[in-house]
């Protein structure tokens, strides 16, 4: 699929050695995951590759280099299925060339596709504004915030969001 002019396709595990370091990068800024700092390859593919009925998506240019990610799929399992959730990482080189755009785009997409009632984020770090606008623009709501639930490098404790979308499913 072609959105914004990313190609997002279903991420293979070959994809991986080009996913970690956009991971290990988002994750060692420690300013919007609350991924522990000395995470290690193979246990942040355990947290990033999603298996059925989820999907994890990459966002490649024209040759084939990887300048995002996504992950998909059911928030809760059983009777909590029907709401889906999603996580995104954009790697430095992807960033302003609406690479999150494309990947929002695609989600949303992907959860009307498979039959979802609403998108769920269960922690947008508050002072992730460029991530808050964008969810915000597709059409999120803030429905809550944690106060202080995020220990921010720069800012502090800070709150994390809760943000809802719901879909005509």
């Amino acid at each position: 699929m072609t959105l914004s002019g990313t190609i997002i396709r279903e991420a293979t595990d070959a994809d991986w050695s080009q996913i970690w370091p956009i991971v290990r990068d988002v994750v060692a800024a420690g300013d919007t995951y609350a991924y522990p700092a000395d995470l290690d390859s193979e246990s942040a593919g355990g947290l990033w590759l999603e298996r059925p009925p989820g999907q994890t998506v990459v966002a490649v240019d024209d040759d084939g280099t990887v300048l995002g990610t996504a992950k998909m799929g059911p928030n809760r399992p059983g009777p909590g299925d029907h709401v889906g959730t999603a996580s995104f990482m954009v790697a430095q080189a992807g960033r302003e060339r609406g690479v999150g755009r494309a990947l929002g785009e695609y989600v949303v997409q992907w959860h009307r596709e498979n039959g979802y009632r609403a998108i769920q984020f269960n922690a947008v770090v508050e002072s992730n504004t460029a991530a808050v606008r964008l969810w915000k623009s597709l059409g999120f709501e803030v429905i809550g915030t944690v106060p202080e639930a995020f220990r921010h490098p720069r800012d502090g404790y800070v709150g994390l969001h809760v943000m809802h979308l719901r879909l005509d499913a």
